[in-house]
Order: C-alpha cells, then structure tokens, then sequence
C-alpha cells in the first residue's frame, strides 16, 4: 500500500509551495497548498471552507483564527491564520476581485468553477497536488494527505513536541502521531550524531 509521505527536504518543499506562485501562476492553487501545509486541517475540511471562516468582511480583511468542527472526528478545531496564510488569502481574494467574481460569505474558498456554489472535488484537489509535485521532482508518495504530514514533520524538526502535535490533529493515540511525522532512519541516526552528552 502506498502511503502519503510529507515533503521532507526544505529545498522541495519551497520549490512544492513556489510552483503555482511562480512557476505556473494560479492564486487558488497556491492559496490550497499554503492551506494544506499552515492548518494542518484534512482535505475534506479544507475544501468545505467557506470565505465566512477567514475573512472578516466587515473589517475588510483575514481573520485571526479558523473555528470549524472536522468532518471525520467531529471535534471542534480553532486554527490561526498565520502570516503566510494571510498572504496568501488576499493575493486569491485581490485576484477574484479582479476578476469580478465576488466573493461572499457563505461562497467556499476553493469553488468549483463548473459547478457554482459547491467546492472543488478531492480528485481536483489531488491532481492540483500531484501536478505541482511531479513538476518539482518529488519523490514518494505526494498527495493530499502529504500536506498535513508536512505540517507536523516541520513542526517536530523545528522542536515542537509530538503531544503538541497529537492535540493539534486531534489524534486519539500518540503511535498515530508518530507515523503521521514520517520520521526515518536519518532523522534518527541526525539526534544520534548530534547528542553530546
């Protein structure tokens, strides 16, 4: 079975999150990788976001949290909208503006433009992913479910601790969160290498 694995290396990972930016410009997929890999939300919950969860339109501009309640577990989930987020949020909202496609608050985030008023599909969302994977050269397994993996493999890299990161996914079991940081040998032979005691 082929698992999702997160996007390691930090060179692929600015390349990955750089692709739809500046390589092959497209503001709502961009907007969807940044998403993926700053809440650490699932795809499903990523796609039923609706511009009522991020953006104040009285106040003209980004939230400072998310509030939704995931669809899988059913748990209530208050997320921050961190700076790269935001950026990226009112780069999409200016792009539509633009366009003269108004967005209100009940719209989702990531439209499907063949059928108004309902997100895109997964399978959209996993081709949006996979492309921008295979055009950087990723190796593994890269899918939606890499975006989230991302999240917390960074986060423990950058020294968050894994109980941290179990309440963030909401996981029930401390192993789960371990396989979810896709943790390897090198990782481990790195603390090794580098412990002086």
């Amino acid at each position: 079975m082929n698992t999702a694995q997160p996007i390691r290396n930090a060179q692929d990972l600015q390349r990955f999150k750089e692709y739809y930016q500046v390589v092959c410009p497209n503001t709502r997929n961009h907007l969807l990788l940044v998403t993926g890999l700053n809440t650490a939300l699932r795809i499903s919950d990523i796609l039923h976001l609706k511009w009522e969860h991020v953006y104040d339109f009285g106040t003209h501009n980004c939230k400072e949290h998310l509030y939704i309640t995931e669809q899988k577990t059913d748990k209530k989930s208050m997320v921050l909208i961190n700076g790269n987020l935001k950026e990226a949020l009112l780069k999409y909202k200016e792009h539509l503006d633009r366009q003269g496609t108004p967005t209100s608050p009940g719209s989702f985030l990531f439209e499907n433009s063949n059928r108004k008023g309902h997100p895109i599909t997964r399978v959209q969302a996993f081709r949006i992913i996979k492309k921008a994977a295979a055009e950087c050269h990723l190796n593994g397994v890269i899918s939606c479910h890499s975006l989230r993996k991302t999240f917390g493999y960074h986060a423990w890299q950058q020294g968050i601790k894994p109980a941290l990161l179990m309440n963030i996914y909401n996981h029930s079991s401390f192993q789960t969160t371990v396989r979810y940081l896709g943790i390897e040998q090198d990782d481990r032979d790195s603390i090794f290498r580098n412990i002086d005691i």
